[in-house]
């Protein structure tokens, strides 16, 4: 309707212009040129408007939804931003009790943790002791066994001397004719 406003107003002022003219009021302007050429406007308005009006339209009237269609995106896209920010600002108040969780578990999971290197050290050193003992029974068997071989060696020493101090030559004569005698009878 609007873009007829503006060669009806056109048509007015020139019906004015004419009846002036008319009245021989000529105040040296072309009316009846000024006349023509806006009806020549008028109808060239027209014809534009008969032929752009559908595709202005359906221009408009698309352009119309691709805005509602970005309104709604951008409204969905500001309410999905939202949700985020309120998960986020939800873990956010959640993330100290968790630090505290996982504080507590790894105090208890270091605590358990000492608890088995205490035992498997307790169980080293019991295994240690027994080797210790066993070894210390070991080096005292043989430190016996070496002090009665070595009494041994000492008694038979002190009696070869004795043996060699109290047998005289008869002695030893016939000890030497009674082993004979001995070796003869179980060669036998």
């Amino acid at each position: 309707m609007k873009p007829l406003l503006v060669p009806a107003f056109l048509a007015v002022s020139a019906l004015a212009a004419a009846s002036e003219e008319a009245a021989g009021h000529v105040a040296g302007i072309p009316w009846t040129d000024l006349l023509k050429q806006a009806v020549n406007f008028a109808i060239l308005v027209g014809a534009l408007v008969y032929f752009l009006k559908k595709p202005i339209a359906s221009f408009l009237k698309e352009r119309s939804e691709q805005l509602r269609a970005s309104i709604e995106g951008a409204a969905r896209a500001r309410e999905e931003a939202a949700a985020k920010l309120s998960d986020i600002e939800r873990r956010m108040a959640r993330l100290p009790d968790e630090i505290a969780g996982m504080n507590r578990k790894m105090e208890a999971e270091s605590e358990e943790e000492a608890r088995r290197i205490g035992e498997a050290a307790q169980v080293e050193i019991e295994r240690v002791r027994a080797q210790a003992q066993v070894a210390a029974e070991q080096e005292v068997k043989k430190a016996r066994q070496e002090l009665r071989k070595e009494a041994a060696d000492l008694a038979i020493g002190a009696a070869e001397e004795i043996v060699k101090k109290a047998i005289t030559p008869e002695d030893q004569e016939r000890l030497a004719r009674e082993n004979i005698e001995k070796i003869r009878e179980i060669a036998q």
